[in-house]
């Protein structure tokens, strides 16, 4: 789950990690409040509006402004509600901007970047560290590696002292400054893992010539499966900045991601949904979705997932790749049948069924009087797709 970088900023600030003074604002009159706030509260001649939006790249695409004035900061305001911004991470459709951060102003000295995931080829978090704030990280690993250093943290004893010094060392900050800085990783470490977060990415991570570090922007990604935990971020969601689609998925216990093809598929557990993604591709499609119905696919998981498939106008023809393992394949058949009538459905559905009772279940298919097109095997599978858009 993301969340937006205000939501983040005060999540960080409860466990020590110095972050600017900000006030989220949802209109251009509470910016102004907010900029006359924080103009009494600071000696910066500037604040920041910052849009908030699930997407980086937000400055490059006007969504960063400074202000002199409570004044200009209205006025800003009132020309970025409301806008669809369009960054390199939103696609040509953009995100509607539908409140701001306005936020105190920076005597910046040094600009880093500072970044915790989970490195899944070691089973290990890593804290990436670069000299290159601002900056698209995957640009910098690609084209100048020797400026991000990783350091792999054991789990069971977590980032110790000498790394979050290592990660100061190398930044090249000194006296003041590199105390702050090891204060900042250990804080912004600890966060991470008590919160159960996915990422904690700070880019920029700033140095005032005043020797503070702060995070200057800070993204937040939560595990999924690690929020019944944290039950009290759930209302942090903000589902205005999520595909419609995969919402209503999320809500139906679906794992679902929409992507651009003309072949929707359903299947059960993910590998399985990422080679059956492999195999459309092959056979002259594109997958429109992965959408993993899970070990029990029971008839309403299924009907839900081809409501949700057959909402993009995009699909042609959709693809049913199941292993009958946990449930029994004259189930899902069953229960592919009962959906398809109920929803009245039209497109081509390919349905290779593999497990317990297959044969039983080829059988129901065939016989159920519906566009429902059994196959035997994946290579079958892939002719009768191909076959299925070719004819649509």
């Amino acid at each position: 789950m993301n969340i937006h970088e205000y939501q983040g900023k005060d999540i960080l600030k409860k466990f020590g990690v110095a972050v600017p003074k900000g006030i989220v604002a949802f209109s251009a009159e509470e910016a102004k409040q907010a900029a006359i706030q924080l103009f009494s509260e600071q000696s910066s001649p500037v604040v920041v509006v910052k849009a908030q939006i699930h997407a980086g790249g937000r400055g490059k695409a006007g969504g960063v402004k400074l202000a002199k004035s409570p004044e200009e900061t209205f006025d800003i305001a009132q020309k970025m509600i409301g806008i669809r911004l369009v960054t390199h991470q939103t696609g040509p459709e953009g995100k509607e901007v539908r409140r701001l951060l306005v936020e105190e102003g920076m005597n910046i000295d040094k600009e880093f970047y500072v970044g915790i995931t989970l490195d899944r080829s070691t089973s290990r978090n890593v804290l990436m560290i670069s000299t290159e704030g601002g900056m698209e990280i995957e640009k910098v690993a690609e084209e100048t590696p020797e400026k991000l250093l990783k350091i792999q943290v054991d789990p069971l004893y977590g980032l110790q002292g000498f790394q979050a010094r290592e990660a100061a060392f190398f930044l090249g900050v000194e006296g003041e400054q590199f105390r702050n800085t090891v204060k900042f990783v250990e804080a912004l470490y600890a966060a991470y893992t008590v919160i159960d977060a996915s990422l904690a990415e700070i880019n920029p991570l700033v140095v005032t010539k005043e020797g503070r570090v702060l995070a200057l922007d800070a993204k937040i990604n939560f595990d999924d499966n690690a929020l019944y935990r944290h039950k009290e971020f759930l209302e942090l969601r903000d589902e205005s900045e999520e595909d419609p689609l995969e919402v209503e998925a999320s809500h139906s216990n679906l794992n679902y991601v929409r992507l651009d093809g003309n072949v929707g598929c359903m299947v059960n557990g993910a590998g399985l949904a990422m080679g059956t993604m492999d195999l459309i591709q092959l056979a002259g499609g594109r997958p429109a979705n992965f959408l993993d119905v899970g070990g029990g696919a029971s008839p309403k998981t299924v009907e839900e997932g081809f409501k949700i498939i057959l909402s993009d106008k995009n699909v042609k023809a959709i693809l049913v790749n199941v292993f009958g393992g946990i449930v029994r394949c004259d189930r899902v058949a069953g229960g592919i049948i009962q959906a398809a009538k109920n929803i009245d459905l039209r497109l081509p559905v390919i349905v290779r069924l593999e497990g317990t009772n297959a044969e039983a279940a080829q059988k129901m298919l065939d016989e159920s009087g519906l566009n429902l097109i059994s196959a035997n095997g994946l290579r079958d599978a892939a002719q009768k797709v191909q076959h299925a858009l070719a004819t649509t």
